[in-house]
């Protein structure tokens, strides 16, 4: 008898019809007579996604815009991830949008508060009529001739294809692959008696009650999982190869709370963003420039959390310095709290293969389980899997440089909306909003049509993100490239972004501009 692969069913995917009859560009001369021309096509009705709507049409009201979406709800991640206790990583106060107030009491939000936060952020400005949904796009081509994106779109579940054109091409569709997911294979899984999960494609009517289940991994995922299965499941054991850092954070910022029952809520917002941008920073730097105190400290707050009875050398001692990779936070330390109890434990070792009733280590412990979720990473991809070309010629994206860590060096027109590795996405996608904006008026201004970062020559390329995650470092050829110097460079650090990119100057001699 085979492992029980169990997989999530998702919604039905419909084709949403065409934007109303204002947004159609038909040309009498046209061969395309019916292809619809916008001014700025969006790609992604996610968190990013909806923030740049808002940013558009705030800062660029006459511009003809859509976003299209090839999942059958807005969202994103925090509609796709289904899994028990999903949640952010990061605080609301800067993974919320810098426009619109977080106002719930956890600053650490489960899922569902965020989904219904972005859905409310969209149905207040009227930007959820603008998304088109079950359009999927496979490609885009750019016409130097006409100055314009010429964009393939596959509407599901029909499989009907579409075309239309823009003259900006603005990516928001994230960086990992929403259809699959890392998955190694192991030893032995055929032979396995119980149920195989991927988070990614969590079941809606899996039932951990009372079953024994052992979740592969260590990273943000993992840790989510881990103590909430743990409420109800006989045990949960988390399965690492090597320890991750790992700290608690209160899932309500006291100091966010006091702001806002004393001062109006925009400033109260404000100033609790503020407050979490620069604690961040400060950490992140401290981690980087004293990296042996930094992880004493944090395995000994885990130590003090733990007790006596865990190996905290063993199991939480990472081998790598403090923000080499992404750390994870586990709100009023859930975590610990649950191996604390007895309820969940961690294990680290390698995997020899799986049994009839579990999975058997190197070390020849074996792990007895019901339930096997295999939380094992994300796989990256690029610019949503759309295949970019210019006049026909491919473009390859991993050979390309990021200018400003949103625009790819010699492709015209593109914005890519790409957040930190070390604060909230949403800090970046936010900046890079607003320069899009920034852009597209300055060149209306200016009668320009085309706008191309490009290369300078002699540039020695550097890999994009320095993180030694597995996720990353598996996507490393496909991923672009930076540079040595600005504005090649990618900065993980919101302050240099905030005066490069909101304050800096658009004509910056790298950024070429054409009138056609």
């Amino acid at each position: 008898m085979a492992p029980r692969v169990v997989q999530g069913e998702r919604d039905p995917v419909q084709c949403s019809p065409i934007l109303p009859e204002k947004l159609l560009i038909v040309s009498p001369v046209s061969p395309e007579a019916s292809v619809e021309v916008l001014d700025v096509l969006i790609v992604g009705a996610g968190l990013s996604g909806i923030g740049a709507a808002y940013h558009l049409q705030r800062s660029c009201p006459k511009k003809r815009y859509a976003i299209v979406e090839a999942r059958a709800a807005l969202g994103g991640t925090w509609d796709l991830f289904r899994y028990p206790g999903i949640r952010s990583d990061s605080d609301m106060y800067t993974l919320g949008y810098q426009f619109r107030p977080w106002t719930q009491g956890k600053a650490i939000a489960d899922g569902p508060a965020i989904l219904r936060y972005i859905g409310e952020t969209a149905d207040e400005a009227g930007i959820t009529p603008r998304i088109r949904f079950g359009h999927a796009v496979r490609s885009a081509d750019w016409s130097a001739k006409d100055a314009l994106w010429t964009v393939a779109i596959e509407c599901l579940p029909s499989g009907a294809k579409r075309r239309l054109k823009t003259r900006f091409l603005y990516l928001c569709s994230g960086y990992y692959s929403y259809a699959e997911a890392h998955r190694p294979e192991f030893p032995g899984e055929a032979d396995f008696h119980g149920s195989l999960v991927q988070p990614q494609f969590w079941p809606r009517d899996l039932d951990h009650a009372g079953k024994r289940v052992v979740v592969i991994g260590s990273g943000a995922t993992a840790v989510t999982i881990v103590p909430e299965m743990a409420r109800t499941a006989s045990h949960v054991t988390m399965l690492q190869r090597s320890p991750t850092y790992i700290v608690s954070r209160p899932s309500v910022d006291g100091a966010a709370q006091w702001l806002s029952r004393h001062l109006p809520a925009g400033l109260a917002y404000a100033l609790a963003r503020w407050k979490n941008v620069l604690i961040g920073m400060f950490f992140y730097r401290l981690a980087r420039s004293r990296p042996e105190k930094v992880k004493a400290r944090i395995i000994e707050m885990a130590r003090s959390q733990l007790g006596p009875d865990v190996d905290v050398d063993q199991h939480f001692t990472p081998r790598y310095n403090p923000w080499d990779q992404r750390m994870c936070v586990v709100p009023d330390g859930d975590l610990f709290r649950q191996i604390r109890a007895g309820r969940a434990a961690v294990v680290t070792g390698t995997i020899e293969r799986f049994t009839r009733e579990g999975i058997e280590l190197a070390s020849g412990e074996v792990l007895a389980a019901d339930i096997v979720v295999v939380a094992t990473g994300l796989k990256l991809n690029v610019l949503g899997d759309i295949a970019l070309s210019l006049d026909g010629q491919s473009v390859n994206v991993g050979e390309a440089l990021s200018y400003k860590g949103m625009m790819l060096s010699d492709v015209p027109n593109l914005i890519i909306t790409f957040g930190y590795t070390n604060a909230s996405w949403t800090l970046k996608a936010d900046l890079t909003a607003g320069y899009a904006c920034r852009l597209i008026r300055y060149m209306d201004r200016h009668g320009y049509a085309v706008a191309l970062p490009r290369r300078e020559p002699g540039l020695e390329p550097e890999p994009f993100l320095s993180f030694t995650s597995g996720y990353v470092q598996r996507a490393l050829a496909i991923l672009p490239k930076q540079g040595p110097r600005r504005p090649w460079i990618v900065h993980q650090n919101y302050l240099m972004d905030l005066l490069n990119i909101r304050h800096g100057k658009i004509a910056d001699g790298v950024l070429e501009f054409r009138a056609v």
